[in-house]
């Protein structure tokens, strides 16, 4: 009689249950948490396709003006002018000295009496690529200014990577073997 009285008393506390979060269901839950939170969260490498092509190692070298021709940027070749003997790599202003640039037709010449007399035109150019370099005797002192400025310029900017001799020197001999 005693064990149907239990049952038969409403205040009677019910039979103590014992609730765990760690059950399998939450555990599987919890662990695909983490995957998730981890695969999220971790630091992306970088793919080694997407770092630039470091460029190929420049050494100053000697030209003479048909060796300094083929620098004028076109098939994909770097740009590179010449401005009182000294030849710069201006190929970060590929915009301006490049092909289509408004000083493209510097890109692989003898730039000096162009900057000089501050004339972008054809015949400020030297034809005759295996004659004697301009020596510019016949410059005011005005324009030799604005050609040393210009010089100053290009060479707080650019690289120098060569020198430009005329066709028959001695150093352009020396350079060849």
């Amino acid at each position: 009689m005693d064990s149907n009285m239990a049952h038969d008393n409403p205040q009677a506390p019910p039979a103590a249950e014992v609730t765990t979060v760690f059950t399998p269901i939450n555990l599987i839950l919890f662990s695909l948490f983490l995957v998730i939170a981890y695969m999220r969260l971790r630091p992306e490498k970088p793919a080694a396709s997407t770092l630039p092509q470091p460029p190929p190692p420049t050494v100053f070298r000697i030209f003479t003006p048909p060796d300094l021709r083929p620098f004028n940027g076109t098939n994909s070749m770097p740009v590179y002018l010449a401005i009182r003997g000294k030849v710069f790599d201006v190929s970060s202003g590929r915009n301006f000295y490049g092909p289509e640039g408004p000083y493209a037709n510097f890109a692989g010449r003898d730039a000096s009496r162009g900057l000089a007399c501050g004339s972008f035109d054809e015949d400020m150019l030297t034809e005759d690529l295996r004659g004697p370099l301009d020596k510019l005797e016949d410059l005011g002192g005005e324009e030799m200014e604005a050609l040393r400025g210009w010089e100053e310029r290009f060479n707080e900017k650019y690289l120098v990577v060569g020198k430009l001799v005329p066709v028959g020197s001695p150093e352009a001999e020396g350079d060849a073997k």
